[in-house]
């Protein structure tokens, strides 16, 4: 018979200690099972007999009226707790916690007092027992050894953990707590509870808990000692449920501070029947196989036998991680560590994503997301996958609108990337990843509402009633509509009007403005009202119109950086306001006896206000002014550059007049490090200046001429604006400029003079100097032939005009 209390000291998260943990109960069959951890979830703990509860899982216990603050017991399949809690519910044997309660651990942990030691304790080291044994034993790695010694023995029994508790406490003789102050507090709250335990159900006690806690445990102590003890503890109110955990957080350091860096292998370990190493290396082929490796059956035996010769040279009982990694490099890797990397990320720790009933106690909150998360079928996963959203499918809107309202509450799940193959407003793509920490941010959330739309709602309030700066409450207007937050939007865009009010700098404006113009071309395609939105961005265009040019004015190098990307922001913005719909003509009137009905009809409002074209007409009178706002003080000319360009883009300047605009700049007159600057701003890499010196060697050649005629003393100040101008380009479009510049400029057909003069230059290589008439009347039929024409059409010969024509 085992002498009680049994006191079964484990390695937390150990397949080996679980193995033999169930051994041990099965041998001593005791009345009660005392497990480490917080008493409060003595309520709880009938959940792990649940059918919908699957770990890994987490003990997660927070502060009441501070979510923040929390912590975490996370046990997994293989974790000997979680096996001494399944043996017990099997049985009705009941089951209790006996570590210190939550409350005082967080409230300990809140007022910090392991920040507040004094300097030498701050600087003692925590004795790691392992460690301690392993450099014992002669290794020099604690896992090898723990894996030798326990993982790949076939022990059990109350004897094996009688020698480990002997190994503790010559350990707990020499080094004492070890580092862990608060190890006192802890052990003597357990003994308080191993008392009453055995008043409550007898003597027949077993206890589950961290090996380094046996020989406090075993050592003799009165209550009323441990009760003076534990007398003015810092207490807060607590609360606890179950949340789900992942493979990918047990390999980090938490918890019981027992993190592991291969839960996948231990996992695997604890729930094969039978061969583990064949059954590995098989899940292994199989991962390979489908990452499109080619990997036989012929591949898992030799990895096999690889993998136990190893372990055979190295003197181990069997086949650890580190064989198995060595085998499969050299067998099925072929030495390569690239295939290794997606086999430790993959199957050593794992994506395995635990699940918590229904039933099992949660925030309001969290128990609203867990519907949702249902009707909506998108169920939280610990991989990382992408998803596509066509936001004209219902389903797909409505998935968009909880994760931008989650995101507006601080849980991170989605994260927005770039959409693949379209840049339409009707697609999204999200990177979706479960994070176990996601469940206290939405316990944090909680304060706001007991939904996710009213705490989105709520704090959306609260974030425009504290914002300070305008582009943050533009920012936060757009984010309401994107979350479909109609409640929201008032308390929002009284706070935008109130802030644009009060904001003369247009930066500020120029900044805030791109987040109102998109907000509003996400309302056409979502279906909001946004015409409150489209007034305040025509408002905030009109002000910017009338205080960039003075804006522009007498900056700095880096001031006229800053004032390029505001520049070129309110520039798409502009662009990308709603056309205005024509007005209808008046129709006639109705005749006397004519029902209205038959009259025409007025056309219908649009949803935002339109901008007509004076106000991009007037924009363009800004640029023109900026671009040619060279007196005192002068615009940068990094900003006239570019203003010519933007306006030579949208067809409102000439090619003519941008030649006569690089031609005043590029002369003698103006100082060389102000003519780079205003290439820089023309033709930057950003700007596609690029393939325009390609395509029109009028300014290739005017860019050459300037650039031959810096004086030396000169060159060396313009030189990095250069490098950075051209260095931007592709490599192809550099390579044609050199061509171009090498041959030397040349003239089109018909420019040079008198008969005898010489045939013009090819415009690029490879291109000849016009359109050749007979090369292009061969493409014709094709082109028929695509437009769904008569590709037999015959067309005997074409001009310049009819060569245009069959090229649009």
């Amino acid at each position: 018979m085992p002498e009680w209390p049994v006191l079964l000291g484990v390695r937390h998260h150990g397949p080996g200690s679980a193995r033999a943990v169930r051994a041990a109960l099965d041998e001593c069959e005791p009345g009660v099972v005392l497990i480490e951890g917080p008493p409060e979830a003595d309520a709880l703990v009938h959940l792990a007999a649940h059918e919908d509860m699957r770990p890994p899982v987490a003990l997660l216990a927070h502060v009441a009226h501070d979510p923040g603050r929390a912590g975490f017991w996370p046990l997994a399949g293989f974790s000997p707790e979680w096996a001494a809690i399944q043996w017990a519910l099997a049985r009705d044997v009941p089951v209790r916690f006996i570590d210190l309660p939550a409350a005082n651990s967080l409230a300990m942990t809140a007022k910090g007092d392991v920040e507040d030691e004094e300097p030498g304790e701050a600087e003692r080291v925590r004795v790691d027992p392992l460690a301690v044994l392993a450099e014992a034993a002669g290794y020099e790695d604690p896992e090898r050894w723990w894996e030798d010694v326990v993982e790949h023995r076939s022990v059990g029994g109350t004897a094996a953990f009688a020698a480990v508790g002997e190994a503790m406490g010559e350990l707990r003789a020499a080094y004492g707590h070890g580092g862990h102050e608060d190890d006192a507090v802890r052990e003597a709250h357990m003994r308080v509870r191993m008392h009453a335990a055995r008043r409550e159900f007898g003597e027949r006690v077993a206890v589950v808990c961290g090996a380094w806690h046996v020989p406090a445990l075993a050592a003799r102590s009165t209550v009323t000692a441990d009760r003076k003890l534990l007398k003015g503890l810092p207490k807060v109110k607590a609360e606890i449920s179950w949340v789900p955990w992942t493979h990918r957080r047990l390999a980090r350091h938490s918890g019981y501070g027992a993190g592991i860096a291969s839960p996948g292998w231990y996992s695997h370990l604890f729930h094969a029947p039978d061969r583990p190493l064949e059954r590995w290396l098989t899940k292994v082929a199989g991962l390979l196989r489908d990452e499109d490796f080619a990997v036989s059956s012929a591949h898992v035996i030799e990895a096999v036998r690889l993998a136990e010769t190893l372990a055979a040279l190295r003197g181990r009982p069997l086949a650890g991680l580190a064989e198995t990694t060595d085998a499969v490099r050299a067998v099925m890797c072929e030495g390569s560590d690239v295939p290794i990397a997606l086999v430790r990320d993959r199957l050593v720790v794992g994506d395995v994503l635990g699940e918590v009933p229904a039933s099992a106690p949660a925030v309001p909150l969290q128990q609203d997301l867990r519907r949702a998360q249902r009707s909506l079928r998108l169920a939280p996963e610990a991989a990382e996958r992408e998803l596509e959203l066509d936001l004209r499918k219902d389903m797909d809107a409505a998935r968009s609108r909880l994760l931008h309202r989650l995101r507006l509450l601080g849980v991170g799940w989605g994260t927005p990337a770039a959409s693949r193959g379209s840049t339409g407003t009707f697609r999204e793509t999200w990177r979706l990843r479960w994070e176990p920490e996601l469940a206290v941010r939405v316990a944090e959330a909680g304060v706001w509402g007991t939904t996710v739309v009213s705490a989105a709602t709520a704090k959306a309030e609260s974030e425009a009633l504290g914002a300070t700066a305008l582009a943050e409450v533009t920012e936060l207007a757009e984010r309401c509509l994107l979350a479909a937050l109609p409640d929201a939007l008032p308390v929002v865009m009284r706070a935008l009007a109130d802030r644009a009010a009060l904001t003369a700098d247009v930066g500020h404006l120029a900044q805030a403005l791109p987040a109102l113009v998109r907000s509003v071309r996400y309302g056409d395609v979502r279906g909001t009202d946004t015409a409150a939105l489209g007034e305040v961005a025509a408002g905030l265009a009109e002000r910017i119109l009338v205080g960039l040019p003075p804006a522009c004015a007498g900056l700095d190098a880096d001031g006229a950086a800053d004032m390029l990307r505001h520049l070129e922001a309110v520039h798409r913005a502009i662009g990308l306001l709603p056309e205005p719909k024509p007005s209808a003509p008046p129709g006639p009137s109705v005749p006397p006896g004519q029902p209205a009905s038959s009259a025409p009809s007025a056309p219908s409002a649009p949803s935002a206000p339109a901008v007509d074209d004076s106000l991009r007409a007037r924009w363009a009178a800004v640029l023109r002014a900026i671009a040619g706002r060279d007196g005192t003080p002068a615009t940068p000319g990094l900003l006239r550059g570019r203003a010519a360009r933007l306006l030579l883009d949208d067809g409102r300047l000439a090619e003519d007049e941008a030649a006569r605009l690089m031609r005043l700049v590029l002369s003698p007159g103006t100082a060389p490090p102000e003519a780079a600057s205003w290439i820089e701003g023309f033709i930057g890499g950003d700007a596609g200046g690029g393939m325009l010196l390609v395509h029109d060697e009028r300014l290739l050649g005017l860019v050459d001429g300037w650039l031959t005629s810096v004086p030396a003393e000169a060159f060396t100040d313009v030189l990095p604006l250069l490098r950075r101008t051209f260095s931007a380009y592709d490599t192809g479009v550099r390579r044609t400029l050199g061509e171009l510049v090498r041959r030397g400029p040349g003239r089109a057909a018909g420019e040079a003079g008198g008969e005898g003069a010489a045939p013009a230059a090819p415009a690029a290589p490879g291109f000849g100097p016009g359109l050749d008439a007979d090369r292009a009347a061969a493409v014709v039929p094709t082109v028929r032939l695509l437009l769904g024409l008569d590709p037999g059409h015959q067309t005997p010969a074409l001009d310049h005009d009819d060569t245009a024509e069959a090229a649009r």
